[in-house]
């Protein structure tokens, strides 16, 4: 059986998951840490109706078999992730009803167009921090910190936010050493923040939980806070950097957003069907036996819901190069009763967070070759560990009010400047909807786009491009503009 950890599996899922498609079919017999035997499921419909179905596969981890014979004892690397606890995640039935229930009422709550405004302030915060560099890491100083930032407002604690609370939240999910001792500086966090609330409630998540009418305990407050804030982290930053590669390194995928034929908010669809934020989610527990995808599940064996793997499947995406505009049939998020209900938050910060990074730095390049990026992997999740940038030095700007582009730049919208392809070989004939297509010389065709050059402030850091023309005339711009202020809550 193939291990879920070491270095295949970080260093390559995805070939990983091919090899055990390969091999075994939709559902495979896997190793996690400390050579605990579980179950993968690759296959879409399998895994859609695994989520879909608890009555066989359970939420409740104190069905699993290896807990009762010892074999994932309770300090195992994957404790904070399996250990059971009074949550929604870990609940069927009517106990699922009533916990999940206080979730999603109290999500409903979010002011979306406040959070946006949060967004855009928090976003252009960070840029301040780097933008007169003319060099920075997105990962390490955006994609990681805007998340945290925004999550730690919603939920009632914009005071804990700090470095510590951000890397205890991306170690307490690895399955590493430290990641127990991750997840309890988490949870005192979290639990002052009830005891605060019980005592002065405010307009936040923590207090809606806490005074709504399921009458959660201190500690069922205390841990879903803890879900909501780790699935929404974890999930959003991984999908910041994930967006962020594919505009930087996919020509196709830069040259529909900067000729208008995709929005932010699908560019941040189709990531999520490319690159999922979480590879898998663990587990199921099979309620009795049963079979899955022509293997035979006993009672108590775990099984992964294997996202990355479903979003590649045969069966349903043979052609792994079509665009999947419009469709969200991706498992990003997990299906079923247990699909993750604050995915609308996730998305929300990640285009709007995005959408102001490339407004403020609109001629963002990537400063290596895209085969010198690494990653580092982990059961749930495999992370973009850099993601170094070079754009020309600007000022600071007031955060106080929302973002707009800097003037120095005319432009009539964001335009990513990454460094073009290769020339192909002589008499060879470019991809169709490749970047190169859209650089055809204009009397190639009597209907080619006009372009429109936009200038850096400084000409000698970075050198005018070429861009295609959006829309002209001062109406429909007009009208564009108030759109995207009304998109962002301005």
């Amino acid at each position: 059986m193939r291990r879920l950890y070491g270095p295949e599996a970080e260093n390559d899922p995805m070939g990983l998951y091919e090899k055990l498609r390969a091999e075994h079919g939709s559902v495979a017999p896997v190793l996690l840490q400390g050579d605990v035997p579980a179950w993968l499921v690759l296959g879409h419909g399998e895994n859609l109706h695994m989520t879909r179905t608890p009555s066989q596969f359970s939420r409740d981890s104190r069905r699993w078999r290896a807990l009762h014979d010892g074999t994932a004892p309770p300090d195992h690397p994957l404790a904070p992730v399996f250990t059971w606890q009074p949550i929604c995640v870990f609940a069927d039935g009517a106990d699922h009803k009533r916990l999940r229930g206080a979730v999603t009422d109290s999500i409903a709550r979010i002011d979306h167009r406040g959070v946006r405004r949060y967004i855009n302030r928090y976003s252009n915060r960070l840029v301040n921090d780097f933008c007169r560099d003319g060099t920075t890491d997105l990962v390490g100083r955006f994609a990681e910190h805007l998340p945290m930032m925004v999550m730690a407002q919603i939920i009632g604690m914009p005071e804990e936010y700090n470095e510590r609370l951000v890397q205890a939240a991306r170690d307490m999910i690895k399955g590493t050493e430290t990641a127990n001792e991750s997840n309890a500086y988490v949870m005192a966090a979290l639990i002052r923040l009830v005891k605060r609330r019980r005592a002065a409630p405010e307009e936040d998540f923590a207090t809606w939980l806490v005074e709504h009418e399921a009458g959660l305990t201190d500690d069922e407050v205390g841990q879903h806070l803890r879900l909501v804030l780790i699935a929404a982290y974890e999930t959003t930053a991984n999908l910041i950097a994930n967006v962020l590669r594919m505009v930087l390194t996919d020509p196709r995928f830069r040259a529909q957003l900067s000729g208008g034929h995709m929005t932010l908010p699908e560019a941040v669809e189709q990531t999520l069907w490319d690159e999922p934020p979480f590879t898998t989610i663990f587990g199921r527990w099979a309620v009795g036996d049963t079979e899955l995808g022509g293997q035979r599940i006993k009672a108590g064996d775990a099984l992964i819901v294997g996202i990355a793997a479903a979003n590649v499947d045969p069966v349903v995406r043979p052609d792994l190069h079509a665009h999947m505009q419009g469709n969200r049939a991706h498992l990003a998020f997990s299906g079923g009763p247990h699909e993750c209900p604050g995915q609308d938050i996730g998305r929300a910060i990640a285009d709007t967070g995005i959408d102001a990074l490339l407004m403020r730095l609109p001629d963002l390049q990537l400063a290596v070759d895209e085969r010198e990026l690494r990653y580092s992997g982990a059961l749930m999740s495999h992370q973009l560990r850099e993601l170094p940038v070079t754009f020309a030095p600007r000022p600071p700007q007031d955060v106080t009010g929302p973002p707009s582009p800097t003037t120095a730049v005319p432009r009539p919208r964001w335009q990513v400047d990454s460094p073009p392809p290769p020339p192909a070989p002589a008499g060879s004939v470019p991809p169709e909807g490749a970047a190169g297509a859209e650089r055809a010389p204009a009397t190639a065709t009597a209907t080619a786009a006009p372009t429109v050059t936009a200038t850096a402030p400084d000409a000698t850091a970075a050198p005018a491009v070429s861009i295609p023309a959006q829309r002209t005339g001062a109406a429909p711009r007009r009208a564009w503009q108030a759109l995207s202020r009304w998109w962002k809550g301005d």
